[in-house]
């Protein structure tokens, strides 16, 4: 398969900041009868509202979904139906396995005697992660048509009337009751920006610095529109406030998702010297392998660990960062110290199982007629070219053969 290493450092990212600020914000308080109760510590401490800028990268998601679904279905020579089924099956079937797990464990834990309050802490955060899935798929089903589109009218004119949706929506939030048909076309019109963008970026629209340039100030411009009109600084919910920029998507989550693109593009030549270096090389290429585990996974990892140390916490108090309320910054400093056990305990449940070995040459043929891997990265968006001289032998001419060994290589 043909990759852009810029691109997948981008959705490493993406997935790295939303399981690590889902990690710092979700506090879980031990109560008085046993059970867990939700808090956040933006409630308490505010001032943290300009980090969720940089943790909240549901935009970088989409964006490349888009460049992911564009180069996957000009790839597939089986026909569009095939295609949107094999590809909506990727992201659909560990969703179902999640669930099913998710409903086992619990059944176990009500017969075990977990209080109620648990459970329904664990469900409501099991279950949250798999909204985005609703627009995604939209989103991957419209592929076809939305790159048409961009084709033909450009990625600006195909993403001003979703931008104008969800300013309408907005609108209409402060000035007419709440209506409850509007969740859906805004969710979708929202993230279908960023997913332009990415439809945009595969067929070559977006590429130089200007572009980029273009993006990252016209959403940074936005945002600094935005804030004093109102709109909350926090780009994730906060309990208790009055408006949410993510729950339903507003302008600044928009806005937010077109920086960061624009930021990103920018970032492109130090994402490839950074590709050149081995240890950042084999971390992109495990979080993308396992993208979709860690982000359905990471919110149970945290339940879990959390609800089983609260059995031990029983006898000796809780625990500063699992069961104390997050109410400064000595809370946060406790919960970075958990961060590694959970990024350990996520590591071992969405590991893959072992690859088969290769398999050996056949008896009948030359060992140079073994099949290659078939993970081949194609360098030609990433790295300039590189001239290789090959020789080719016969195997049936040793002397031949000996004269290619003794030539410089």
């Amino acid at each position: 398969m043909t990759r852009d290493w810029p691109v997948d450092a981008l959705r490493g990212y993406a997935v790295a900041t939303v399981v690590l600020g889902h990690w710092l914000v979700t506090g879980l308080v031990l109560t008085e009868d046993g059970s867990l109760g939700q808090a956040s510590p933006l409630t308490a401490m505010s001032a943290l509202a300009p980090v969720t800028w940089l943790l909240q990268t549901l935009g970088l998601f989409y964006f490349t979904a888009g460049y992911a679904s564009a180069r996957s279905a000009a790839r597939y020579g089986g026909g569009q139906g095939r295609w949107l089924a094999r590809r909506l099956r990727r992201l659909v079937l560990p969703a179902v396995a999640l669930l099913g797990s998710g409903a086992a464990v619990l059944l176990a834990a009500t017969v075990a005697g977990a209080p109620d309050g648990t459970l329904s802490v664990a469900l409501t955060l099991a279950v949250s992660p798999l909204w985005f899935l609703l627009p995604l798929c939209a989103l991957v089903a419209l592929t076809g048509p939305l790159r048409a589109a961009v084709r033909r009218w450009g990625p600006w004119w195909c993403a001003a009337p979703a931008v104008a949706a969800v300013a309408g929506a907005d609108l209409a939030d402060r000035l007419l009751p709440a209506v409850d048909g509007v969740l859906p076309i805004r969710l979708l019109a929202a993230w279908a920006v960023p997913y332009l963008l990415g439809l945009a970026y595969a067929d070559g629209r977006l590429t130089g610095r200007r572009p980029a340039a273009a993006l990252a100030v016209c959403g940074a411009a936005t945002l600094a529109a935005l804030i004093p009109a109102g709109y909350p600084a926090s780009a994730v919910g906060v309990p208790g406030a009055a408006m949410s920029n993510l729950n339903p998507p507003s302008l600044f989550a928009v806005a937010l998702a077109v920086t960061q693109i624009g930021l990103g593009l920018l970032a492109r030549p130090a994402l490839l010297r950074l590709a050149r270096r081995p240890v950042p090389a084999r971390a992109v290429d495990a979080v993308n392998r396992y993208a979709l585990r860690i982000y359905l996974c990471h919110q149970p990892v945290l339940v879990g660990v959390t609800a089983l140390t609260a059995l031990a916490a029983r006898a000796g108090g809780p625990l500063p960062g699992l069961h104390t309320p997050p109410d400064g910054p000595r809370w946060l400093l406790a919960r970075a110290c958990w961060l590694p056990l959970l990024a350990l305990v996520l590591a071992a449940l969405v590991r893959r199982r072992p690859e088969r070995p290769a398999a050996a040459p056949r008896p009948d043929g030359p060992a140079e007629c073994e099949r290659p891997s078939g993970r081949v990265y194609d360098v030609h968006r990433s790295e300039p070219r590189r001239t290789q001289e090959v020789i080719a032998v016969r195997d049936s001419d040793p002397p031949s053969r000996g004269r290619a060994d003794r030539q410089r290589r």
